[in-house]
């Protein structure tokens, strides 16, 4: 069992201490000057010019790229399988539009708006409301939901107040973001006379973690969005509602000013979901849209989520990724491949089901077929263990003979080969060279397989037809997962060494 931070002997770690005082001294001094950069410079975007990619780029790329953050209804992980409202809304447009979805969470110091317009990302779906500040580096779609800003105190405050005036004559410090829409509409009620005590925190502290801090009376007031707050308080205790300071603010997701036709597209899809009646203008609701709302905002299904949901902050240590984390690391270590790709592969094949088995016969979690195992009884290819080695060691195998090319088509070849079998990609190969294309290059043998679905090209084939676009999509979202993986990661163990680092200076 790992020891907490906190069950270390002082003793043991005064040595380290003085080997490392000065880096931790000038770490804290350092996080210290980001926090301050970070209050100070509002949504301190860096790329104004967007690159040229609309739906044409990204239709042609294959691959939708969804910047969010890591939440209880933006995007979050449970046992490896993604989940989150802004996730699930997304993914409903890239599935009709045939497109494989990669997320992009907002990492630490890191600017969604420059990912987005440098483009690292094609879309902000963060529970964006649409203020004027925004508007000047990005473009919304149309609204798909309306918010109402609220005050939210901890329920340390004896009677919290209940009118803004109340709030302004108690000169209880209300703490946001300066780069959120919350501190908008509190200058502006500045502005309008209530004399609003304004505590700015840290860009990089999302709503869902300064109301986790609130709920722990680290701050006595925040601001956050009605939805968010009767999301997180499913799972946390010690939030009160207090008055409302802004109705109806519409919701959307952020694109580039330059892509219209994503736009367009966009708009299209969120009408049939979500759009004004003619009655005084009350909004009408898909029934997915509905769904959503009452599995992530609202009702026992909200209940279900809540159970399930861990911030990064609570993850390490538990199980980052899934229940097989470690079962997974120790059978990947020692076959000398990267754990996280051996997970991705199998939230890919049956979202970490040991139980499962295809049509085609293949079993337990990595989807072994039995024919190619060298376990003969395939009852035994159910054990979580034994399937694991079994998948390991084909993987394996793919990756030794695609062992002359570098990582990244080394693995997407791999994994082609682990989903279509390796006749199929050998076909698409030659396929390629008889378009004098590279044979070792991925992108070439992507659009091999595709061909592959036409009969012109198959009936030359040696193995005939193949669902390439099944193969093709297999392995962007495997490798996509597989990035979306490293990031937790990163964040989990950033939480980590934060907690450690805040130890230290404690102990100093």
């Amino acid at each position: 069992m790992n020891a907490k931070p906190h069950e270390f002997s002082r003793n043991l770690l005064i040595p380290a201490l003085v080997a490392v005082g000065i880096t931790v001294s000038t770490c804290t001094q350092q996080q210290e000057e980001i926090v301050e950069q970070n209050i100070d410079q509002g949504l301190n975007v860096s790329v104004t010019e967007p690159v040229e990619r609309d739906y044409e780029e990204i239709k042609n790329s294959g691959v939708l790229r969804m910047i969010t953050n890591y939440s209880s209804n933006t995007y979050f992980l449970h046992q490896g399988i993604e989940r989150g409202f802004e996730y699930e809304m997304v993914r409903e447009f890239a599935n009709e539009h045939d497109l494989a979805l990669e997320v992009v969470i907002v990492g630490p110091n890191q600017n969604p708006y420059d990912l987005l317009n440098s483009g690292a990302g094609d879309l902000i779906a963060a529970n964006y409301t649409i203020t004027p500040e925004r508007k000047q580096y990005v473009k919304f779609t149309r609204p798909y939901n309306l918010v109402n800003q609220l005050i939210i105190f901890s329920d340390d405050i004896e009677n919290p107040p209940s009118t803004l005036e109340a709030l302004a004559e108690r000169n209880i410090p209300i703490t946001v973001r300066r780069n959120s829409s919350y501190y908008s509409r509190l200058q502006e009620l500045q502005q309008n006379g209530y004399d609003l005590n304004i505590r700015l925190t840290s860009s990089d502290m999302d709503t869902e973690s300064l109301l986790f801090e609130i709920s722990r009376d680290e701050h006595q007031a925040t601001v956050a969005d009605n939805n968010m707050f009767q999301a997180s308080g499913t799972y946390m205790n010690g939030l009160v509602k207090g008055p409302t300071i802004a109705r109806n603010d519409t919701i959307a997701w952020a694109i580039r000013n330059n892509a219209s036709d994503l736009e367009t597209r966009l708009n299209r899809f969120l009408y049939k979901h979500f759009r004004f009646g003619a009655q005084e203008g009350q909004p009408k609701r898909s029934t997915f849209l509905n769904v959503l709302r009452k599995r992530y905002f609202g009702g026992g299904q909200a209940q279900q989520v809540a159970s399930i949901y861990r911030p990064v902050s609570e993850i390490e240590g538990t199980g980052i990724i899934s229940p097989y984390d470690d079962l997974i690391k120790s059978v990947a270590d020692s076959a000398g491949v990267d754990w996280l790709m051996i997970a991705s592969i199998i939230a890919q094949e049956t979202k970490f089901n040991p139980n499962s088995k295809s049509w085609a016969g293949a079993v337990g979690l990595m989807q072994v077929m039995p024919q190619f195992s060298q376990v003969e009884n395939e009852q035994l290819l159910y054990d979580a263990e034994i399937n694991l080695r079994e998948g390991v060691r084909i993987i394996t195998e793919h990756l030794r003979h695609y062992s002359y090319l570098d990582s990244l088509n080394q693995w997407a070849l791999a994994l082609a080969t682990y989903n279509a079998g390796p006749g199929h990609v050998a076909d698409a190969r030659r396929l390629a060279i008889d378009h004098n294309k590279n044979p070792n290059e991925w992108e070439n043998v992507s659009d091999a397989l595709l061909k592959l679905m036409q009969r012109k090209y198959y009936k030359d084939a040696r193995f005939g037809f193949c669902r390439g676009i099944e193969t093709v999509r297999y392995v962007k979202e495997v490798m996509n997962r597989h990035q979306t993986y490293e990031t937790i990661l990163a964040m989990a163990e950033r939480k980590n060494l934060n907690q450690q680092l805040g130890m230290v200076n404690t102990i100093q």
